[in-house]
This record gives C-alpha cells, sequence and structure tokens, in this order.
C-alpha cells in the first residue's frame, strides 16, 4: 500500500441538531448539543486511515487540553502522528447547526490552524519524497496550501487538492494539481459554470483540466460525483440512504477515495468506494464520528 500524507485542519466540533437553522436575529431552542472531533484535514486523515491507509498527518494543534485529546485519538485511529505541531495559540473550534432535513452551517474559528507554516511543511520533505499521495485542504493558510502543493509535485508526488473551504487559487498552482475533487458549489466557483446537469458538471471539468488539472471529481451530493481524466469521463451514482447529518461526507468521500487510490484503484473504482463511505457518513452524527471502518465499506461493496 502506497503511503499518503494528509496536511490539514484540526477542530473540535460543537454540533447543535435544530428544527429548522435560524434566521439573522432568530433564535431556536429545543437543540440537542453533540461534540466530535473535526476539521477538514483532519476529517479526511481519519477516513483515510480507517479504510487501513498508510498516513501521515501534519497539523498543528493548540498546547492545550483539545489538542492532546485529538493527537491521542488520531493515534487511535492509527494515523501517524509523529509530525503534528503544538502551539501556543487555542485549538480550532467549529460551531454546526444541522436541521431535520440533514443541512448544516458552519462557522470555524481556526485557532491554531493558522499557526501550520510553509515551514512546517518543509520539515517533512524527507517524508513527503517517501510517499505516493498528498491530500490537502483550504482550511489551513494558503501559502502553506500553496507550498505544499508545489512541494510535493516537485517530488513526484501525486497532488490531490479538495478546494474546501472555497478559496481562490493561484492560477500557476492549477497544473501542480493531480487531482482535485470539488463539489457543485466550489466548481462554479473555480470555472464561473453554473452545474445544473450532468453535461454542466462536464463542462466546468473541462475548463479545471484546461487550467492544467490532470484529473477532475465533481462531487454532486446526492446525485453522485463525476470522474473525469483525460481519456474519459464517468458518472458515478450515489446511494439512496436516509441522511442524519451531511457533516464531514465529502471529507468521508475524499478520505476513502485516497485510501482507495493508495491500494492501486483506478480512479473510478475509488470514487465507488468512496461513494459508500460518504453514503455511509451521511447516517450519522458528526465528522469523524460517522467515517465508517473498512469492514464496513466491504459488506456493502460485496453486495
Amino acid at each position: 500500500m502506497d503511503k499518503i500524507i494528509v496536511i490539514g485542519s484540526s477542530n473540535v466540533d460543537l454540533t447543535a441538531r435544530v428544527r429548522t437553522l435560524p434566521r439573522p436575529g432568530e433564535t431556536i431552542g429545543g437543540a440537542r448539543l453533540h461534540q466530535a472531533n473535526g476539521g477538514k484535514g483532519a476529517n479526511q486523515a481519519v477516513a483515510a486511515a480507517r479504510l487501513g491507509a498508510d498516513v501521515l498527518f501534519l497539523t498543528c494543534l493548540g498546547n492545550d487540553a483539545n489538542g492532546e485529546m485529538l493527537a491521542s485519538q488520531f493515534a487511535s485511529d492509527g494515523i501517524d502522528t509523529s509530525k503534528i505541531k503544538f502551539s501556543a495559540t487555542p485549538t480550532g473550534t467549529a460551531l454546526i447547526f444541522v436541521d431535520d432535513n440533514a443541512e448544516n452551517c458552519i462557522a470555524v474559528a481556526p485557532g491554531s490552524n493558522n499557526d501550520l507554516l510553509p515551514e512546517d511543511v518543509d520539515a517533512i520533505k524527507d517524508r513527503m519524497a517517501d510517499s505516493a499521495y498528498l491530500l490537502v485542504q483550504l482550511e489551513i493558510p494558503m501559502p502553506t496550501v500553496e507550498h505544499s502543493i508545489l512541494l510535493a509535485d516537485s517530488l513526484g508526488v501525486k497532488v490531490i487538492v479538495n478546494p474546501a473551504p472555497m478559496n481562490a487559487l493561484r492560477e500557476d498552482i492549477f497544473s501542480h494539481i493531480w487531482l482535485l475533487t470539488p463539489n457543485e458549489t466550489e466548481a462554479e466557483a473555480l470555472t464561473g459554470v453554473v452545474i445544473g446537469s450532468e453535461e454542466d458538471a462536464r463542462t466546468a471539468a473541462a475548463r479545471l483540466m484546461e487550467k492544467g488539472v490532470e484529473n477532475v471529481i465533481i462531487t454532486l451530493g446526492s446525485k453522485g460525483s463525476l470522474v473525469c481524466t483525460p481519456e474519459a469521463s464517468t458518472f458515478v451514482p450515489a446511494r439512496k440512504v436516509q441522511a442524519l447529518d451531511t457533516t464531514g461526507a465529502g471529507d468521508a468521500y475524499n478520505g476513502a477515495l485516497v485510501a482507495a487510490l493508495s491500494e492501486g484503484r483506478s480512479l473510478v473504482e475509488a470514487a465507488k468506494i468512496a461513494t459508500i463511505a460518504s453514503s455511509i457518513a451521511v447516517t450519522r452524527m458528526g465528522a469523524q464520528t460517522s467515517a465508517p471502518y473498512r469492514k464496513e465499506i466491504d459488506i456493502i461493496n460485496t453486495l
């Protein structure tokens, strides 16, 4: 199995389950509070590790109780935590509302995530050179994201970028990305193409590949995902499930995707595994708490 490096954020998630999402100035009573581990980088690292992937996670945690708790949980999931950075800034926190339709809105206080710097990436250069894949998101400082992409590509590592939460990428960065995995909203922001159909998604993917991205997977929520390579585009349908909480579903998808790729699967095969993982995740509360284990994937994948 190929080695994976995940560089990204870590948070403690405080989730309130409410009837409806509050409007500006509105107070919604009767919420049920749920605390779980989160952060897009951490969610994806955990999702990959639970499928058996060999994962090194670079993140920055606060030198506080939450930071210690997160590091311990990462290690228990089989993640290599030897390069985690600790800072004096408190560990990041996400405040999440989830309504009865499983829709959510999220506010993130980045905290220590803002202390993950380009020089911290340089410190793991030797480990990166020994890895096959880098998975990175946009919930840490953009100079760190961009430096990670350029360094990994220069070392021959396949770079996977999940452009979430949406931030502008420098135009010269796209040609260093092996795989970009936006959702519909992110793809629209990156290309200007409003995605209302599978054909629109193909158009958006083509524009991203014109920018220099080698491969694109556009996730389309409950409809599925579109896998685009230089040779072909393939639609992978979603599994029909009763969603409880969509928080972390995209992260479960990306983590499972890179784990499957590290086993030597094709992009389409990996997307099918990722689809199963995200379909399981939405039936559970929380982000990391909802990430499935390998045996759960295998049961569904053999049906």
